[in-house]
């Protein structure tokens, strides 16, 4: 398995703290609606940081490493676009204000975070010890992406059944409407829950069911820990600005969830095949890179292709 010193974690986990304070701390520490330029803005520049990132990593160790950063900085972010579709639904269904939903995803991130550390230290263990495993993630892969192509575009966002919604509910009381940015409040000599502590909840769930299907697929592109979870937490960190940048026309990229689904199968099966051939990383790259670029074009030049 690769390695990188105990130096590389510690300089990573600091530049990711730092943007955390920058992002969090500073620039949005008081709850509201972003405007989609500072969105757009905070977005871009997540996203020139991640292209020097990987110049670093080119640099330091070589184009191989930096290629496998970016090509899984691509599949996780396509994959996270579409995580966005379903934080919009749940926002919906929920009818959580414009003004708390960054509250959410805020709290949203940090638990993603937290996550994808844990799964991903979990798919090393699993692939050190299980070579066969490989095939496995490979089928769940394809699965996922023909399911998500026959589904197309219908999402259905049922809280109430959601274990964690469930379990909550039967040991805390709930109030009736959002108390400001307030998880808890007190009401009547208790404690209560509002629902916004529902929202997180959901948003938490829905991201560990979609880093079910990420973490496999950045392992199809790489087997190094460090550029797995960079790769990851780039996107991540990107999350909340662009969700801002879209929310309003979220319904306008209609052909990107085939290119996502698209993006899983193609991974799925560079798994299942590895055995029998081993595709390159340029190339999946490329092959990434224009799926998602087809499915943005299609959106925007053929919008109503689909009705």
């Amino acid at each position: 398995m690769p390695y990188h010193a105990p130096s590389v974690w510690l300089g990573f986990a600091g530049l990711v703290l730092a943007l955390l304070v920058l992002d969090l701390g500073v620039l949005n520490r008081r709850s509201h609606v972003l405007s989609i330029k500072e969105a757009a803005l905070w977005s871009a520049g997540l996203a020139a940081l991640a292209f020097g990132f990987g110049l670093f990593l080119w640099l330091r160790e070589g184009s191989a490493h930096a290629l496998e950063f970016y090509t899984g900085y691509l599949v996780e972010l396509s994959l996270s676009v579409d995580n966005l579709f379903v934080f919009l639904l749940i926002f919906q269904y929920l009818a959580v204000p414009a003004a708390l939903q960054a509250r959410a995803l805020k709290w949203g991130i940090f638990g993603a975070m937290l996550m994808r550390g844990v799964m991903i230290a979990l798919g090393a263990a699993l692939f050190a010890q299980f070579h066969w495993i490989i095939y496995v993630f490979g089928a769940i892969l394809i699965l996922t992406g023909i399911r998500m192509l026959r589904l197309g575009g219908e999402e259905r966002i049922e809280p109430e059944r959601n274990p964690l919604v469930r379990t909550a509910r039967r040991f805390l009381p709930f109030s009736s409407s959002y108390e400001g940015n307030h998880f808890l409040v007190r009401s009547q000599a208790r404690w209560m829950a509002t629902p916004l502590l529902l929202v997180v909840l959901v948003v938490e769930w829905s991201d560990l069911i979609f880093a079910i299907d990420s973490i496999p697929a950045i392992f199809a592109v790489t087997r190094d820990p460090f550029i797995v979870y960079s790769s990851n937490i780039f996107a991540i960190l990107g999350l909340r600005a662009l969700y801002f940048v879209l929310a309003g026309a979220m319904d306008r990229f209609q052909y990107l969830k085939p290119a996502v689904a698209g993006i899983l199968i193609f991974v799925g099966l560079k798994m299942a095949g590895s055995r029998w051939y081993d595709l390159s990383t340029p190339v999946s790259l490329a092959v990434i890179a224009g799926l998602i670029t087809t499915g943005v074009a299609f959106s925007i030049w053929r919008p109503g292709m689909k009705e």
